[in-house]
């Protein structure tokens, strides 16, 4: 009995001892729980601020690689604790590609929603306006004036039709008279475009103009050609002509009316724009000696149409030669009242009239 008195104090010394280190352990998992759950939440406070940095977020990269790329730019403090917020937050499968300017001291919330909303880098851009009208070399020469173009290498461009993929390009001819191969399909509009875009991204913007335009025109324009006997590269012709002539909207139908007029008769068109188109610079006035300027675009020694469009013609003159007004009109003169109208006649004998009334207006 005595013996096993003397036992139950060591058992009481070993409970004790394994209690001690079991409170031990439990400390030790408590501290080790503590520190991790300290630094998980010093790794979700916002870096120190700092300067903004651009980053750019390749299509298709996922959220992961995306907090590895925000740590190693020193927007956050760790990758994968950011990762592991985003899935408690259920967040990062919206997250969208492109070039962001974030910057060290914003928190992740603000991080998360820049991205969800796709707040990029707004790039530089460019705004110009064609005027109807302009020529191929006075786009050039104005994109040039402007800083957007090297007009040489524009104008290179603009005599290759073989580099553009529209169908409606095979209509034009491959004629060696034509100055320019891309004349009258670089459309007049106001674009807005990338600062540093190329010479052949520009004409490829302009040309994707037309394309789109021709869908707005009137419903069997197309049959309209075929009545008219053009293809579009001769109905783009005579719209430029009209371009050129006209200042008054509601004449242009009036004055395609005349050219097709002029055209059945096999009478020559006679229109100063072709020959003023010849010249790098417009006229003031044309004399004897420039109406007898030896060119195939010149309509005094030639008999039909240019070989191709002299000018950029709008909307409204690309209608007005579809679908022009019919009328017995072979002659126009432009009035001298300033209105920029003109006066119409039917025959040689009203021509010299309403010349000589025009004249008078002054």
């Amino acid at each position: 009995m005595a013996e096993a008195l003397e036992q139950n104090p060591k058992k009481r010394s070993g409970w004790k001892t394994a209690l001690l280190i079991l409170l031990i352990l439990l400390l030790l998992g408590a501290m080790a729980a503590g520190g991790v759950g300290y630094y998980v939440y010093r790794s979700l406070l916002p870096m120190e601020a700092g300067e903004p940095v651009e980053v750019s977020i390749p299509s298709g990269t996922g959220s992961a690689a995306i907090a590895k790329l925000l740590e190693e730019q020193g927007i956050i403090k760790n990758g994968l604790i950011f990762s592991a917020y985003l899935k408690v937050k259920h967040e990062g499968d919206r997250f969208q590609a492109g070039n962001y300017q974030l910057a060290p001291g914003m928190t992740l919330a603000e991080i998360t929603d820049k991205l969800n909303r796709g707040d990029v880098i707004k790039e530089e851009m460019i705004r110009f306006t064609i005027p109807e009208g302009y020529t191929v070399l006075q786009i050039a020469e104005k994109l040039a004036a402007d800083g957007i173009v090297n007009k040489d290498s524009f104008l290179a461009l603009a005599n290759d039709s073989g580099k553009w993929t529209y169908p409606w390009i095979t209509s034009i001819p491959s004629n060696a008279q034509l100055r320019y191969r891309l004349e009258g399909y670089l459309f007049p509009e106001t674009y807005e475009m990338k600062k540093e875009s190329t010479e052949q991204a520009i004409l490829e913007r302009m040309l994707a103009e037309w394309d789109k335009k021709q869908k707005s025109l009137p419903q069997g324009w197309e049959a309209q050609m075929d009545k008219l006997g053009l293809d579009l590269h001769g109905i783009l012709t005579v719209a430029s002509l009209v371009e050129r002539e006209v200042a008054v909207d509601e004449e242009r139908p009036l004055v395609a009316g005349v050219i097709y007029n002029r055209l059945k008769q096999k009478m020559p068109l006679q229109i100063d724009a072709t020959v003023q188109y010849l010249f790098d610079k417009q006229k003031e006035r044309l004399f004897e000696k420039d109406l007898q300027t030896q060119s195939p675009y010149n309509t005094y020694l030639n008999p039909g149409l240019p070989p191709g469009p002299i000018a950029s013609p709008g909307l409204l003159s690309i209608k007005a030669a579809l679908f022009p007004e019919e009328t017995k009109y072979l002659f126009y003169v432009t009035k001298k009242d300033g209105s920029g109208g003109h006066l119409f006649a039917e025959t040689f004998e009203e021509h010299k009239k309403n010349n000589a009334a025009s004249k008078l207006e002054k």
